[in-house]
């Protein structure tokens, strides 16, 4: 599957500056549109949440327009980015700092984040490159079951309850 037309924001503090750097350029290479929500330069007093939260608002308001935008964020480990992510309402963003690639499939096959962590002092520059490759070519499942476990989410971040998020169905829907 081709990376053409896809829409990527970027965003990393000064432990991923460098991979994402490399990776832009094969984002590019590859016909994605890219938006860097920064670093723009190493600076190793940066903070992670100064370019990740701007990032993951970006990801949320082209979702919000009915563009397929997906976030790629960097940072030492990819932990702290995906917390500071994921506290951006609506937005589900995954980690993965090496190991198995079945995770990053996982997150976007089951999960539909649109959102890739990555934690670049565990990663080398090729390693980082398939996990982003796979990450934006899997498709949501759209299987029922991901899709209510993601309504349920939707609706705690909604403010709702652990009643209106956990509806009891039959046996038969809660696979």
């Amino acid at each position: 599957m081709s990376l053409e037309g896809k829409r990527i924001v970027l965003g990393s503090d000064h432990a991923g500056y460098l991979l994402k750097e490399a990776l832009k350029e094969r984002l590019v290479r590859e016909g994605a549109t890219i938006e860097d929500c920064g670093a723009d330069h190493l600076d190793p007093s940066d903070d992670y949440p100064c370019f990740v939260i701007p990032a993951a608002q970006q990801v949320r308001t082209l979702r919000e327009m009915g563009q397929e935008a997906f976030g790629i964020v960097l940072g030492g480990s990819g932990q702290g980015e995906a917390i500071a992510a994921n506290k951006v309402a609506g937005i589900r963003a995954a980690v993965w700092y090496g190991g198995v690639l079945e995770i990053v499939r996982l997150a976007r096959e089951h999960n539909d984040a649109w959102i890739l962590s990555l934690g670049a002092r565990f990663l080398t520059e090729a390693e980082a490159w398939e996990a982003v490759r796979l990450f934006l070519t899997t498709p949501f499942s759209g299987d029922e079951r991901h899709r209510r476990r993601l309504a349920q989410i939707a609706r705690w971040e909604r403010g709702g309850g652990s009643e209106a998020v956990c509806e009891r169905g039959t046996e038969e829907n809660r696979s």
